[in-house]
């Protein structure tokens, strides 16, 4: 599978089964977040069999069940936290599904005081992703129509499209899509609309857009991560 399939056939799970993440997927998957952590400077962790975090009444209200490991997106308090957790956070998300693991994006229905992780100094939790071998794969999500969350002159580029519609599967909090993304020439700018976890939304759809446009077709306006 690659990362567009990946893209298309992941879907949020809220329920998981009681089969670890072990063997050469445990460990293609930690080399994957040690890269990310590398590449953008953040302290992303994987927690595996700790499920403490998820039997409270927030993951029950939430509706999860079975989750025993999650990663947990944290890094440097810096205006860019969010929008990278979204971004890197993504980027792990699709990987994971390519080695057949389900995941999905957890903000607030999860115990924090019950989470495992560390911190450096000056350093928050972002958010935290469920991840394991779902009961089922999860439905698709409603999308908006591409129109409303692109603004351009005359008709875009094909690439462009590709990219909008790549950026209408990214998951959003309470599915709002709270974004635009606007073309001028070649330059792309991705701006964040008002809400709750919107600047993580932005940061997810970024990545998505990248995956659909492909990076060597535009580069990155002024509002850029």
């Amino acid at each position: 599978m690659d990362l567009l399939q990946a893209m298309r056939e992941r879907h949020s799970v809220r329920s998981y089964t009681n089969k670890p993440i072990e063997g050469g997927i445990k460990d293609m998957l930690h080399s994957f977040i040690t890269q990310c952590n590398e590449e953008s400077g953040l302290h992303i962790q994987l927690v595996l069999e700790k499920p403490s975090a998820f039997q409270g009444m927030m993951a029950r209200y939430g509706k999860f069940s079975g989750v025993r490991n999650y990663i947990v997106m944290a890094g440097k308090k810096t205006a860019a936290l969010e929008e990278a957790c979204g971004y890197y956070g993504e980027k792990i998300v699709l990987y994971a599904q390519t080695l057949g693991l389900h995941t999905c994006w957890v903000a607030m229905t999860y115990s924090k005081g019950k989470a495992v992780f560390q911190l450096e100094p000056g350093e928050k939790v972002c958010i935290v992703i469920a991840i394991g071998y779902g009961n089922t794969g999860g439905a698709a999500h409603k999308v908006k129509a591409r129109e409303s969350v692109m603004k351009v002159s005359g008709t875009p580029p094909e690439w462009f499209i590709r990219g909008v519609d790549a950026a209408l599967l990214a998951p959003t909090a309470m599915n709002q899509q709270k974004f635009v993304f606007s073309l001028e020439g070649n330059t792309v700018t991705a701006k964040a609309g008002i809400g709750f976890y919107s600047k993580i939304d932005l940061g997810i759809a970024k990545y998505h857009f990248e995956l659909g446009a492909g990076t060597e077709n535009f580069k990155w306006g002024s509002l850029h991560r």
